[in-house]
């Protein structure tokens, strides 16, 4: 793999150190580094809340936010019914790491989707085409 993303979906209540220690399983799964990470994926909505821009800032990387709509559209192992009535989308940390993975190479489910009580994360490989 070449690049590695990482996917979150977060409520409200989600603060930075309940992400980062998250996102530090999330990539502890995989054998990864915060150094591999190319990109933090989430849902648009949450793309500019505190708690992620600062994660993504404190580890230097870039947040891009996906709407709800492109995010349904990918299929992923992990749908949530319970995550759709509330964001339009089945889900969000896995679709999101995989459709941006998409755009850096051919994707891969790396580390299915992994929860705490206010966020959920996945992380997604891109290798080259």
């Amino acid at each position: 793999m070449t690049a590695l993303v990482v996917g979150v979906g977060l409520s409200s209540r989600a603060d930075a150190a309940e992400i980062g220690a998250l996102v530090d399983r999330v990539l502890a799964a995989a054998g990864a580094r915060s150094g591999d990470v190319r990109v933090l994926a989430t849902l648009a909505d949450r793309a500019t809340a505190p708690a992620l821009v600062e994660v993504a800032a404190a580890r230097g990387w870039e947040i891009v936010g996906h709407a709800a709509g492109e995010l349904a559209d990918v299929a992923v192992p992990h749908p949530s019914e319970a995550v759709r009535a509330r964001t339009g989308t089945p889900s969000v940390a896995e679709a999101a790491a995989l459709r941006t993975a998409r755009t850096l190479g051919r994707a891969v489910l790396l580390v299915a989707r992994t929860t705490t009580p206010h966020a959920t994360a996945a992380l997604a490989g891109a290798a080259p085409r």
